[in-house]
């Protein structure tokens, strides 16, 4: 029995690793694909883009363990289906409890292994990936910022020169600020320079003029002299939520009444996406029984439109807790609970056959 089991879970192992892979490639493009504007244009390096793959790895393993969980259950029981070794195990006496017990040692792992991403890893990859971006920013948007081109670098912001003496000194300069929605600014200048700070850029401009816009109004201001900062990131405004540990996020639940409701849900997210593993101990196996000889391609469709049906149900429950008609935790914990009622009574119905 030690033998089998052991034979069982390496396949289950084998099977996880390249879902995980395949999974974290095809998600983790999407997420480039946004970044990839903003990090060309500054020159980013192959390390840099090395390091931004590294640290988004982190949040994407938060989703992507449950689903790979699922699928490598999904294709090694269904493989010993259809190689009808799940038959000769029960015809000599084998129950189904026994047999589905190495998905129970896996599922209990990978479950733990997604609370340490889920509580910490996760939140300390959002950190340091939104330091490196900031870092990318500052080192090398000044080299970024050439003669005649609209730089659009920085969230609603263009920035144009027409000359640039030296890497730090530039004229004829036409800024574009639009960070205030309810006023924007245009900011002219004859001369100016960039000071590289530690998580910042300065310009120092002189000799130029702001025009503010706010609403049906134009104001003019002339200067002599003009500073202002620039926190350059990929994100703009408040602390990103995925950056919370899961104290922070109560504390801040209590701190900020206003955004309450979201950082409960991040909190109920980071365990309902662990627990999910829990389920699939008993999900999978039974599935992919109840499927029959599908074969791996049915596996593997069966197991994503689990997770699509899934994940649509959560964010719909998710949507009614934030417009107030389900409290947090029903709306958080719905799909949760869906699945797991389908998950048991799935397996309790294979397990009397």
């Amino acid at each position: 029995m030690f033998i089998l089991h052991r034979f069982i879970i390496r396949e289950l192992v084998v099977s996880f690793v390249l879902s995980v892979i395949f999974l974290n490639s095809t998600l983790m493009m999407e997420k480039l694909m946004k970044l990839s504007k903003l990090l060309s244009s500054v020159g980013a390096s192959a390390l840099d883009i090395t390091q931004v793959i590294l640290y988004i790895q982190p949040q994407l393993l938060i989703l992507t363990i449950p689903m790979s969980m699922l699928l490598s259950v999904l294709l090694t029981y269904g493989r010993l289906n259809g190689d009808n070794e799940l038959v000769i195990m029960k015809s000599i006496g084998m129950p189904f409890r026994l047999i589905s017990r190495p998905v129970m040692y896996t599922g209990i792992a990978f479950f733990a292994l997604n609370i340490l991403i889920s509580f910490y890893l996760g939140p300390l990859g959002s950190v340091m990936l939104r330091e490196k971006i900031t870092n990318i920013l500052v080192s090398r948007a000044p080299l970024a910022i050439e003669e005649g081109i609209f730089n659009s670098s920085f969230k609603d912001m263009v920035i144009m020169i027409r000359e640039k003496p030296a890497p730090d000194v530039i004229s004829g300069i036409f800024i574009s600020d639009e960070r205030n929605k309810d006023e924007s600014k245009i900011i002219v200048a004859n001369e100016g320079r960039i000071l590289s700070e530690k998580d910042s850029l300065s310009f120092a401009l002189s000799d130029g003029r702001v025009y503010v816009t706010s609403k049906d109004t134009l104001t003019e201001i002339r200067f002599g002299a003009y500073y202002f900062k620039l926190i350059p990131s990929m994100k703009s405004g408040d602390r990103n939520i995925a950056e919370y540990t899961p104290l922070e996020l109560i504390s801040e639940s209590a701190a900020q009444p206003n955004r309450r409701i979201a950082f409960l849900l991040e909190l109920h997210r980071r365990l309902s996406m662990p627990a999910l593993c829990l389920i699939i101990i008993f999900l999978g196996p039974s599935l992919a029984l109840l499927s029959g000889k599908s074969g791996r391609l049915g596996g593997l469709t069966v197991g994503l439109l689990i997770f699509a049906t899934y994940y649509v149900i959560m964010i719909y429950g998710e949507n009614l807790a934030k417009g107030g008609s389900l409290p947090h935790f029903v709306g958080a914990w719905l799909s949760f609970v869906i699945l797991a009622v389908f998950s048991i009574m799935a397996f309790e119905r294979v397990n009397k056959k």
